[in-house]
């Protein structure tokens, strides 16, 4: 009976931090046709445009960061390091490494489903046809999508950094725009700042590892 108790509770902490992840935080109503992209594969360096840099980004096909990640509310902020796993739009993982109290929890997209799993609690729940298997405003997936949807754009270099400013796609107040940063030099994102309609900063994505590959 204690075991049971045990196991009960361990379900519903883990459903919690699953709503906070992604639910409070990034819950959206995105449109379901994903990366439509064109099939040019560039190589980044010194030589390429800044256009060229920005296709890259937008050509991507699937990639694998690690990001620190702080969500901001009215009364206090969380941080969070995260390993986040981009195959396609059918499959994505996001593990968390930080805060160690929560640490070993993965969210996996398998088609439809939703799989969550606890390393430390030994625990699995999968959630059948999830109507908000896209709706991760932390991916770099749905900055792609939120840019290629949105006619209201806007591009500004300061130095050796690329600015991309877009609009969420969806009825969120809380991650209305996004303003995305690129390194010239290498092409990889830097940090993504999302912002509530009133312009506050709610969550701030640092990359600290990234690799993205392209058709």
């Amino acid at each position: 009976m204690i075991l049971k108790q045990k196991e009960r509770k361990s379900t519903k902490v883990v459903k919690i931090i699953v709503i906070l992840v992604l639910g409070i935080v990034c819950v959206s109503l995105l449109y379901k046709n994903l990366f439509k992209n064109q099939t040019k594969n560039l190589k980044i360096g010194n030589n390429n445009t800044s256009q060229e840099i920005i296709q890259n980004l937008l050509d991507i096909s699937s990639y694998e960061a690690i990001i620190d990640v702080t969500v901001y509310s009215n009364k206090n902020e969380n941080r969070y390091k995260i390993r986040q796993i981009y195959e396609n739009e059918k499959n994505t993982s996001q593990e968390i490494i930080e805060p160690t109290n929560i640490a070993g929890i993965k969210i996996t997209q398998e088609g439809e489903n939703l799989k969550i799993e606890n390393s430390k609690l030994s625990l699995t729940n999968i959630i059948e046809n999830y109507q908000y298997i896209t709706d991760n405003c932390l991916d770099l997936s749905c900055f792609v999508r939120d840019y290629k949807q949105c006619a209201e754009n806007n591009i500004t270099e300061e130095n050796d950094t690329i600015i991309l400013e877009t609009i969420s796609q969806t009825q969120n107040k809380y991650i209305k725009y996004k303003e995305l940063k690129i390194d010239k030099k290498t092409g990889k994102p830097l940090q993504m700042e999302i912002k509530s309609d009133s312009k506050k900063t709610t969550i701030y994505i640092l990359y600290n590892e990234v690799k993205i590959n392209n058709n």
